[in-house]
Formats: C-alpha cells, structure tokens, sequence
C-alpha cells in the first residue's frame, strides 16, 4: 500500500476495503492466477474502483500480478492504474470507477453464467455505501431478489461516506427486496468470513461491512 502514491485523496476509499478483499481472495473465492480464464471460477467485480490501491495490493500477494509493479501505480506506462483497467490488470473482471455500474453488471453476469449452464460459480461484487446512492443499483437490488439469484454475492463497504440514508439501514434494503443480508465489522476476519460463507438458498447475499470513518 505504501508504495502507491499519487492518489493519496482516495486512500481511506481503498484501505476501507483491505481486511474485506483480503478475506474474500485467502479464505473464500474460487480462483487463482491458474485459473484465472476457467469457465468454473469465481468472479470478483470491484464496483469501488476509484481507489484501487488495496485491491492491487491483494492481487499481487496472491500472484495475479507481480509486486515489482506496484510501485510504478498510476505512472503513464504502468498497467496498474488509478481505476482498474480489465484489460491491463490480471485477475480483474470489469473495467471500474465510474460508480454505479458494478451490481448490475454482477447481475448479468450471473444470468449469463445460468445461460451457459454454470451454476456452480459465484459472482461477488464489491460496492461503496455512497455508491449505493446510483440508481442502477437499486434497480439490479429489486431484480436480483425475486428472481433468486443465489449465485450473486454483494459486498457493501460501509464507511459512512453516502448522502442519502436509507430507513432501517443498508441492509434492510437488501432485505426488502428478498435478499439474505448481514451486517459486520469490517476489521473482523473471523465475523467477515462466517457472513461471506453463511448458506443462503434460493437468495443473492448481501454483507455490510461496517468500518469506522476514522479508520477508513
């Protein structure tokens, strides 16, 4: 993380995310540099783009990427930009940064998983709280619960950082519209892990993480 300087204004937005993305790619999600173009593998779309650092980081502790790069984040001949390019950054799933986009994308990515017969791969998006203020995501979030998509994981980094508030919370919304939903601390490995790995037949997933805006 230190070694990515330049967008120092985003930092809180990216190390909000750390202990979240670094709990999904060690202990949860199914894919690997390996297996990076297999039908069978998991999906990780950050929707958060703007404020990658974290997320480079976690990708090159895990051998998407090399390490020797990051220290070159955001230079003009660097693949590592100051929002992921798909098509630069190994492992990444979505060109992001432009908010709003990633939970609907993640929602066709699952009728296009279900299309093709693949039922087993899960999809997990990570979002921002403000984010949640774009429209389209409410949009896919009234979808995707009634029409069951058990396949789709939605990640929330709440850092209180969101305009608008929602009566009952993030996750009462979710809830609403026939989502199974948690909130924890998003510091918490143990209680990130245990809402990430939670059954929840028959409904998309959604969990809260929590973290302090001090601590962002």
């Amino acid at each position: 993380m230190a070694l990515m300087t330049g967008d120092e204004k985003h930092g809180p937005a990216a190390t909000s995310t750390l202990d979240a993305l670094w709990v999904l790619y060690d202990r949860v999600l199914r894919v690997s540099p390996a297996t990076v173009d297999a039908p069978g593998r998991d999906r990780f779309l950050l929707s958060k783009g703007h404020g990658p650092m974290a997320y480079y980081a976690v990708l090159a502790a895990k051998g998407f990427l090399s390490e020797e790069l990051l220290p070159g984040f955001g230079s003009y001949d660097s693949p590592l930009g100051h929002h992921p390019d798909r098509l630069l950054v190994p492992g990444a799933e979505i060109g992001s940064g432009s908010l709003g986009h990633g939970l609907p994308l993640a929602v066709g990515t699952v009728l296009g998983l279900r299309a093709r017969g693949l039922t087993d791969p899960r999809v997990w998006v990570l979002v921002g709280d403000a984010e949640l203020d774009e429209g389209s995501n409410h949009e896919a979030i009234a979808y995707a619960g009634p029409a069951g998509l058990e396949q789709l994981h939605t990640l929330v980094i709440d850092n209180a950082s969101a305009s608008f508030a929602r009566p009952g919370g993030i996750v009462a919304r979710f809830e609403a519209a026939g989502w199974s939903a948690q909130a924890v601390d998003g510091r918490d490995h143990e209680a990130l892990y245990a809402a990430f790995t939670r059954p929840h037949p028959g409904r998309p997933r959604a969990v809260v993480a929590r973290v302090e805006p001090k601590n962002a």
